[in-house]
C-alpha cells in the first residue's frame, strides 16, 4: 500500500502528524511529500517537519492515498503547484482515492474534482464546493475523502484506515490510542 501525503510551506500541523501517526499504527506507509524543493517545511503555527521525500524525487504510479492537509498559506500553495495538481487529477481519473482536510478540498473543488460528489471543508472555503458541500465532519463519496478542519483529524484518518484496510484495524487503532 502507498500513501502520500503532500506538505507545502505553511501547512495544518495536526492535519499533517495525526493521520501520519494513525495510518502507520495501522501498518499503513506513509511518505510525507514535499513540493517545496526542500525537506525541511514549516506550518502554519511554526512547527517544522522533515518530510521524508521532496515530490520529483517520487513515482506515484502506484499510489493508493494522495492527501492533502489543509492550513493557510498550505492549501494556497498546495493548489498552485501545478504537478501536484496535474497528479490529483489524474489520479481521481483513474478511480484512486483521494483525502483532502480543511481547507485543501478547496483545491479539490478548483479542479473540477468534486463534480457530482459531495464533500466538506473548513467553515468559509464553501463556495470553493459548489454544490458538493455539505455540513458534515468527514465525507465519503466514491474515491474521495474530505474532513472538516484539524478537530476531526482523528475521525479522517481511522475513516482512512476503515476504508484502506478494514474495520478491525481502525477500531483498534482507536482503542489502543484511547480514543472514545
Amino acid at each position: 500500500m502507498e500513501v502520500y501525503l503532500f506538505l507545502a510551506e505553511g501547512f495544518e500541523e495536526l492535519e499533517v502528524v495525526t493521520p501520519v501517526d494513525l495510518l502507520r499504527r495501522a501498518g499503513i506507509s506513509v511518505n510525507t511529500v514535499s513540493i517545496s524543493g526542500k525537506k525541511e517545511m514549516t506550518g502554519a503555527h511554526g512547527i517544522t517537519l522533515h518530510a521524508d521525500l521532496l515530490f520529483e524525487q517520487c513515482d506515484f504510479t502506484h499510489a493508493d492515498l494522495l492527501m492533502l492537509p489543509g492550513g493557510m498559506p498550505g492549501t494556497k500553495n498546495l493548489g498552485e503547484y501545478q504537478p501536484l495538481c496535474q497528479l490529483l487529477t489524474e489520479h481521481n481519473e483513474k478511480g484512486k482515492r483521494i483525502g483532502a482536510i480543511c481547507a485543501a478540498p478547496s483545491v479539490l473543488g478548483q479542479l473540477h474534482l468534486l463534480e457530482g460528489k459531495k464533500a466538506t471543508c473548513y467553515p468559509g472555503f464553501e463556495s470553493y464546493l459548489g454544490d458538493s458541500y455539505v455540513d458534515d465532519s468527514v465525507v465519503v463519496d466514491g474515491n474521495v475523502v474530505t474532513a472538516k478542519g484539524p478537530g476531526v483529524a482523528y475521525d479522517y484518518a481511522l475513516c482512512l484506515i476503515y476504508l484502506l484496510k478494514d474495520k478491525e484495524t481502525a477500531d483498534t487503532v482507536a482503542s489502543q490510542s484511547i480514543y472514545k
